[in-house]
Formats: structure tokens, C-alpha cells, sequence
């Protein structure tokens, strides 16, 4: 597993995520993808919308506004309970997740082999998050177990603190007259206000499930570690809504469903685990992560929640609005539950990379590669004249241009065909394919796979087809 800052510096060089604003000195927590992180983004979205959408005929889509009215966060329940429990450490001056901390000196002392100290303290963790002062429960646990900072190594608190993460503006032409709103802190709410516009238009029947992708924004004090903690970010989320009753059968199925999606995409089972809350929150009775093995560490890149009808019953008793759910073969009114999955695409985008780079040695150069599953590379081929002279360019050209119809292709004729090869591999493409002197006499091609670098020669006009093939292995 690689180093997260050789990650970083990759995705900089080849043109996967750049520093936003970089020319003006960065913005913290905030990041621009380049050429081929966009395309490796549009393909993991596209992947979760078919798998979610597309595959089930009972799921539906909608792309709801991220400005909403600010009686959606008040139902919601951000505006009062949306805080994060933070301490400064006054030597670094770093702002820190106070139980954060407290669960990795618990993991430390793991490692240690100190399981019952790790078990008191634990209980001690759960005591607190359940706790009527929640701060201060926390403070104890650290200072009583010393815990010290990540960076600076002092033991040299604050008092924990209680900060709300919503980016708060105004609506209207004057801020003295206008109102205040919210930049969505989560996609779901958008879901939920639209249950019945949704269900109606869709002609949808319990169970359902309602999807969207897109952008959600929280005032992060401690982000870091570059785009896996952000302020502004994607998420990819559905809602499923069910008989009350059933939740549990549902929250299940869709674990299974989840975890399977992102084995598809390429990553190891070894490197995926079960994290169940233990404390889940006030809105549900089941909760579980899924988290990868980052190089820093075991962290969550989707959540599976059950949350019972809490949310459309909020909505229904601040709106004003019936909520309701009418079976017509029953009769029967009620307000469906609610399981939720909900997957951060640039975790997901983060997860990938780390998963995909390799770094191996081939007759005596170093190679980096990143071995993407096909289905989600950014180019899914490369197309290279052995030289720019002999017709070689133009017949390279007609094949690249064959391909680009229905996937992302990319043309290079700049460099020894083993420097192209290079930077193929750290851009994840699959396949390169190599018209040369043979090409202009029998027609056929090279083609290259980037895991194996096994070359074989096929027919020009199979190389559409072959690609196709190695799609959908």
C-alpha cells in the first residue's frame, strides 16, 4: 500500500485532481479535477447510477436544488444537532475530532496487545457519546488516558468544543432584508422532500427507492488528508422506502448489494470491513459502515443506514404536509421507512486510486501503474504510430477516431513508443494499440494490456470489438 502523499503527487503530475485556486496559493480542503480525474469521476458515477437505477426497475432518479429552504434543515434537525465535537491542540495549534482521537489511542493500544485497557476505554467512549454533556466527557477520557496530539506530540489541550457544520448565506438583494439559508450539508433531504413528487410522476409502488448524485457542503474545521475530508464534495445516495416492519430485511439485502459494488470495481475483499456504529444516530435503528484500508488507516467510503420514518415524519409535522404512503391493495395509510445507502464518490475516487497504483519493476526500470478495472478507467485505450511518417499517422488516426464513437481514447505519437507506454500506465488505459511497418502490409495491429504487457497482433478492424470484450470480462 502506498504512501498517501505519493498518491498525491501522482494525481498532480498526470493530471487526475489539482489544488483548487492553486495559482492564487490553494484553498484548503477544496480540489479541481483535472483531465483524466473528471473522466475517472463520470465513470464511477456512471457505474453507481446503472448498478442502483438502471438495474432496478423499482429506482428512480432526481437532481434536487442545493439551495433549500431553511425549514428543510430545521425538520432535518442540522440546524440544532449538526456539530462536530472538536479540541485544539495549542502547541500545533490543530484542531482535532475529540473522539477521533479517543478511538485511535483505542486502536493503538490494540496493537499493543492491551485489549482490556482497549475495552475500558472503549466502554468508556460509548458512555460519552450517549452522555447529556457530551464535551466534557470527552475531555476526561483524554486527559485521563494522556492521549497526546498526532503532530506535535504535546499533551497540551483545550476544552472540547462543540462546532455546527453548515455553510450558512443569505437570500435577496439585501443581506439586512434577506433570509437565511443553507448550502446542503447532505443530498437526502432533497430525496425526502420529494417523496410523493417522485413516487407519483414515477407511478411507484413500497418498495421504492429514490437516487441522487451530488454536490453537499460542510464547514469541515479539521479537513485534511487531501480529497477524503472536504468542504465541498459528491455524494451518492439512496433512499429506499419500505412497509414499516420490513426495514431490517431491506437494510440486509442492501448491504450485501453495496459491498458487492465495490468488489466489482476492482478493490480486494481483504482491504474492505464492517464498521457497525455503536451508537448510531438519533434517526435510526441500524447503522454500518464500509470502510477501505487507506494508507492512513481503516476509514468509512459508505454508510448503510436504517432510519426509520423519521425523516418524512419531520418533514410532515414542519411542512405541514401529509407524508403518507396509501397501499391500494390494503387500504392501509402509513409513513414508509427508510433504509439509506450512501457512498462519497470522492472517497470512492480516492479508494480507487490507492487501490489501482502499483509500482514494479520490468527489465530493470521502475514502472508505476495504475491498474484500473477496465469498465472505470479514464482511457479506456491509447492509439500510437510507430513513427509520424509512411501513412502510419493517418490509419492511427481513423482507428482512434472508430474507437472515440463510444469510449474515451487518446491519440500520442510524441516520444519512443516506450515513453508513450509509461505514461499510458500511470494514466490506468487499459490498452494500447501500435500501428506499425506490418500494419500498412497485412492490416493487423499491436495491442498491449497494461497488467499482463503481453502483445498480441489482431485485425484493425477487431480492435472495436476486442475492446468491447475486455469491458465486460
Amino acid at each position: 500500500m502506498r504512501r498517501l502523499d505519493t498518491i498525491v503527487s501522482l494525481c498532480k503530475r498526470r493530471g487526475f485532481i489539482f489544488p483548487s485556486s492553486e495559482i492564487y496559493g490553494g484553498l484548503g480542503a477544496a480540489y479541481d479535477y483535472g483531465p483524466l480525474g473528471v473522466e475517472l469521476k463520470q465513470n464511477v458515477r456512471d457505474s453507481w447510477w446503472k448498478a442502483m437505477v438502471y438495474r432496478h426497475d423499482n429506482i428512480t432518479g432526481v437532481d434536487a436544488s442545493i439551495l433549500m429552504h431553511s425549514g428543510v434543515w430545521k425538520a432535518s434537525g442540522h440546524v440544532d444537532a449538526f456539530h462536530d465535537p472538536l479540541i485544539d491542540d495549542r502547541q500545533s495549534k490543530r484542531r482535532y475530532k475529540a473522539d477521533q482521537l479517543i478511538e485511535g489511542h483505542i486502536e493503538r493500544l490494540r496493537t499493543k496487545g492491551r485489549n482490556t485497557r482497549a475495552d475500558q476505554v472503549h466502554e468508556r467512549l460509548i458512555a460519552a457519546l450517549y452522555a447529556e454533556n457530551l464535551p466534557a466527557a470527552l475531555h476526561a477520557i483524554i486527559m485521563d488516558e494522556e492521549i497526546r496530539s498526532p503532530d506535535s506530540g504535546a499533551f497540551d489541550w483545550t476544552d472540547v468544543r462543540q462546532f455546527n457544520l453548515m455553510f450558512e448565506t443569505h437570500a435577496g438583494a439585501l443581506k439586512e432584508a434577506s433570509s437565511t439559508i443553507y448550502l446542503r450539508p447532505e443530498t437526502a433531504q432533497g430525496i425526502f422532500v420529494n417523496f410523493h413528487n417522485a413516487k407519483e410522476t414515477a407511478r411507484l409502488k413500497v418498495p421504492f427507492g429514490i437516487a441522487q448524485v451530488g454536490k453537499a457542503f460542510r464547514n469541515e474545521i479539521v479537513a485534511r488528508q487531501f480529497i477524503f475530508r472536504m468542504r465541498e464534495f459528491e455524494q451518492m445516495e439512496m433512499q429506499y422506502f419500505v412497509r414499516p416492519g420490513t426495514q431490517m430485511e431491506a437494510y440486509e439485502e442492501w448491504r450485501g448489494r453495496r459491498l458487492q459494488w465495490h468488489v466489482n470495481n476492482g478493490i480486494k475483499p481483504s482491504r474492505l470491513r464492517w464498521h457497525v456504529h455503536e451508537k448510531p444516530a438519533h434517526y435510526a435503528d441500524a447503522a454500518v459502515d464500509i470502510q477501505y484500508k487507506f494508507p492512513i488507516g481503516w476509514q468509512e467510503v459508505e454508510g448503510i443506514h436504517s432510519r426509520t420514518d423519521y425523516d418524512l415524519s419531520r418533514h410532515e409535522e414542519y411542512s405541514g404536509k401529509k407524508m403518507e404512503y396509501f397501499d391500494p391493495q390494503t387500504k392501509e395509510r402509513f409513513i414508509p421507512y427508510v433504509v439509506e445507502t450512501s457512498a462519497g464518490l470522492d472517497r470512492t475516487i480516492l479508494m480507487l486510486l490507492c487501490e489501482a497504483y502499483t509500482e514494479e519493476m520490468v527489465k530493470g526500470q521502475r514502472r508505476v501503474v495504475l491498474r484500473f478495472d477496465p469498465a472505470i478507467a479514464p482511457i479506456k485505450a491509447a492509439v500510437f504510430p510507430l513513427v509520424r511518417k509512411h501513412g502510419m499517422p493517418e490509419v492511427a488516426r481513423a482507428i482512434a477516431d472508430d474507437i472515440a464513437s463510444t469510449w474515451n481514447v487518446f491519440y500520442d505519437d510524441r516520444g519512443s513508443i516506450g515513453k508513450r507506454y509509461r505514461r499510458m500506465d500511470e494514466a490506468g488505459t487499459p490498452l494500447c494499440i501500435t500501428v506499425d511497418g506490418q500494419t500498412l502490409e497485412d492490416g493487423s495491429v499491436t495491442i498491449r494490456d497494461r497488467d499482463t504487457l503481453a502483445q498480441e497482433r489482431i485485425p484493425k478492424n477487431n480492435v472495436f470489438a476486442y475492446i468491447a470484450d475486455g469491458l465486460h470480462k
